[in-house]
C-alpha cells in the first residue's frame, strides 16, 4: 500500500482529485508512491497529519457549513461534527509517541525524571 492509498482510506468520503492529496502529501513529507510503513510512528502522524490538514481546509469554506434538507433527509451539524472529528485527530496525533523516543525508552514513555534522591 503507497502512502496516498493509505491517505485516501483516511479520508474514505471524501472525494478529492489526486493532484490535490499529493500537494497534502507533499507538505507532511511524503512522498505518494512510497510504501505506507505501518510500523512507522512517524509514517502514521504524517498521514494523520495530512488527512487533518485536508480537514482543516474543508471546514475553511463556509459554503460546505449549511445545514441541508432533501426530502426526508436531514444533514445537519455538518461544522460540528467535523470540528470533532478535527479534535480527535489532533489527540490521536499528540498520543502518538516519535520513533526515536520509541527506541530509546522501552516502557514508550515520554517523560523525564527531573528530580531523584
Amino acid at each position: 500500500m503507497t502512502n496516498i492509498e493509505r491517505l485516501k482510506m483516511a479520508i474514505e468520503g471524501i472525494d478529492m482529485d489526486d493532484n490535490k492529496l499529493l500537494i497534502y502529501l507533499e507538505e507532511n513529507t511524503l512522498i505518494s508512491t512510497s510504501n505506507y510503513n505501518p510500523q512507522s510512528n512517524s509514517n502514521k502522524k504524517s498521514i494523520l497529519k495530512t488527512a487533518l490538514s485536508i480537514l482543516e481546509d474543508i471546514a475553511n469554506n463556509p459554503q460546505i457549513m449549511k445545514n441541508y434538507k432533501n426530502d426526508d433527509i436531514t444533514i445537519s451539524n455538518f461544522a460540528e461534527n467535523l470540528q470533532n472529528r478535527i479534535d480527535q485527530l489532533e489527540k490521536k496525533i499528540r498520543q502518538i509517541p516519535d520513533d526515536d523516543l520509541i527506541s530509546t525508552n522501552n516502557n514508550g514513555s515520554n517523560f523525564i525524571y527531573m528530580f531523584t534522591n
